[in-house]
């Protein structure tokens, strides 16, 4: 190609490309294909937007170009794709000079950024991975923040999602992640939440907002009137008394006493989903900015007035009445809780796990009450309560059923959001604690602990516990960090990865690499949502207790869960690679060289 001239350069002669029909010419930056067709040039980049296979080996047929490999097929004008699953093929501008071919090869967008913004919400729009994929990686390389885009996607799944779906709780919950991650684990997490928001988004209704109210009531008869609407399951009644609390500026706390008390006014309602799903979309909040609570925060409401409340399951009804029980206690809590609320120095969370974890119902919820009477304050409670489900993950019996791992996922995520709503009701001020109502949460979720004490028999042993050292396995860190992503290549290895975790804790290693390594373990699979609970709550409790026997039990608990649904095809991984392989100009249609192994 003659680049004589800076801006336009001469291809080729016009008579040369009549006489093949298309040429293909080297510029500076990458190949161009030169089309004549119909009486008209036309130039486009040689390379697939799909995958990168080279455009000269596709044919031209009524002004469409098809490429041969998966027969993506393109506009020839306009390199506008007829297949949204290849996006569009980008072209430069052409100029007849007399009897030669000019053009300019540029291929880039007035506006970067915009453009993959928009193909971004294309991709979602039109649950497209790969597109997905490439407007996520270019966004990144365009210096776009990782929350930048995850707020984009958030909104998204506001939108166009009649309520809080799975997609947008691992967004969150890879939202929450992504300082602990590498770079490109970063992208993996922003394409994974992504995708995951897209699927739950794609063919359903989208929200319709109800409004607020015009008036002012206050803060108490808001919190009276959403528990009512919340008990006779009236939506729109429910949706209009948050955006009304939403309005008169509550603030985070108050909207997280306000929805905890009509969330906690059923028992471990839906299986713990349902307050799961509220606390993953305060933690969004704080995540994207409280400036979006309106489009956020009723999202939430529609499962959480239709939720079913464990009382009306028969497990929790005999051979011992646990909604019974439960009334009865809730009637005696606000009086020691206000009593038991001062200055954080509480120290009796293991004693109090142990009767979590062994007790009968009468006793435990005996040591709920005398924990609060001696100075535990509500988010101690959490926190223990979390820890004790943790210990039934850690200790989970392999005799169990496979399906069962999720009864003690389900509890232990349940108890994770309960310290956390907690933490955030409780924390704005360590003297008082107005809200008796979301303490609830805590007593529901030690009965849902006990209910799943068979798990625990025989209990599996917890690697590094009675002096156990694991002297057997590697020292190096890194060294056990490559050995557990092998432990997770394979079905059925329970137990090694929770000895390479606790081999790693006790040699007192940096915990960061560790839990990266746990994070890319999960990144890279075609991991349910239950996954990605686990790994964020998991992590959460890790760094509450930090290093020591409750730290490393914890994470022994993650890996457990994480290899019992490991592997998996990891096709959703093979997307990003891709998209990475063709925005870094790889061709994909030749033999790979020197790519990371999963």
């Amino acid at each position: 190609m003659n680049d004589a001239k800076p801006d336009f350069v001469l291809a080729c002669t016009l008579k040369q490309l009549q006489a093949k029909g298309s040429l293909l010419v080297r510029s500076r930056h990458r190949p161009v294909l030169v089309v004549f067709d119909r009486g008209r040039v036309f130039a486009l980049d040689n390379r697939c937007p799909h995958m990168g296979f080279p455009l000269d080996r596709g044919s031209i047929e009524d002004g469409i170009l098809t490429c041969h490999w998966h027969h993506a097929r393109f506009d020839l004008t306009s390199g506008c794709t007829f297949d949204l699953w290849a996006d569009d093929v980008p072209t430069c501008p052409v100029e007849l000079r007399g009897e030669e071919v000019w053009l300019r090869a540029d291929f880039g967008h007035p506006d970067p950024i915009g453009h993959w913004r928009q193909r971004l919400e294309e991709g979602m729009a039109h649950d497209l991975g790969l597109v997905i994929a490439k407007a996520i990686r270019q966004l990144l390389v365009a210096s776009v923040t990782p929350t930048e885009i995850l707020r984009q996607a958030a909104l998204f799944g506001t939108r166009h999602r009649d309520g809080w779906g799975t997609g947008m709780t691992i967004l969150t919950a890879l939202g929450w992640l992504l300082p602990l991650l590498s770079q490109e684990d970063a992208y993996l997490a922003l394409f994974q939440g992504a995708r995951h928001v897209a699927v739950d988004c794609d063919g359903a209704s989208p929200h319709r907002d109800p409004g607020r109210l015009s008036s002012r009531p206050d803060f108490a008869t808001l919190k009276r009137w959403l528990r009512q609407w919340s008990s006779v399951r009236h939506r729109a009644a429910a949706e209009r008394t948050v955006h009304t609390a939403i309005a008169a500026d509550a603030t985070p706390a108050a909207l997280a006493e306000l929805l905890f008390a009509a969330e906690t006014d059923r028992i471990f309602a839906d299986g713990g989903h349902s307050l799961d799903f509220i606390n993953k979309a305060f933690e969004c909040l704080d995540l994207i900015g409280w400036e979006h609570a309106a489009s956020v925060l009723p999202t939430v409401v529609g499962q959480m007035v239709s939720a079913r409340g464990a009382e009306e399951s028969p497990q929790w009804r005999r051979p011992i009445d646990l909604a019974a029980l439960l009334e009865r206690t809730f009637a005696e809590l606000p009086a020691p809780a206000a009593q038991g609320c001062g200055p954080p120095s509480w120290h009796g969370h293991l004693e109090l796990s142990q009767e979590l974890l062994d007790g009968h119902p009468a006793a435990v919820v005996e040591a709920l009450k005398e924990a609060i009477r001696t100075g535990a304050r509500p988010v101690d409670l959490g926190r223990t309560l979390a820890y004790t489900a943790a210990l039934r993950l850690a200790r989970f019996g392999l005799s169990n059923e496979h399906s069962d791992w999720e009864s003690a996922h389900h509890v232990f995520t349940y108890c994770n959001a309960v310290h956390q709503a907690l933490e955030r009701i409780d924390g704005q001020d360590l003297d008082r604690f107005e809200s008796p109502e979301a303490l609830r949460g805590v007593i529901h979720g030690a009965m849902a602990v006990y209910l799943t004490r068979y798990l625990n028999i025989p209990p599996a042993p917890i690697p590094g516990d009675d002096g156990e050292g694991l002297e057997g396995l590697p020292s190096d860190p890194e060294v056990l960090q490559r050995k557990l992503l092998d432990a997770f290549d394979c079905q059925r290895q329970v137990e090694t990865a929770a000895r390479l975790v606790a081999r790693y804790l006790l040699l007192d290693h940096p915990p960061g690499p560790l839990i990266a390594t746990l994070a890319h373990a999960v990144l890279r699979e075609d991991a349910g949502f239950h996954a990605y609970q686990m790994l964020e709550a998991g992590v959460r409790q890790f760094h509450e207790w930090g290093g020591g026997d409750a730290g490393r039990h914890t994470l022994v608990a993650i890996a457990r869960y994480l290899a019992a649904h490991s592997p998996t095809e990891r096709a959703s991984y093979q997307t990003a690679v891709i998209a990475r392989r063709l925005l870094s100009g790889r061709a994909l249609h030749e033999e790979p060289k020197g790519e990371r192994k999963p």
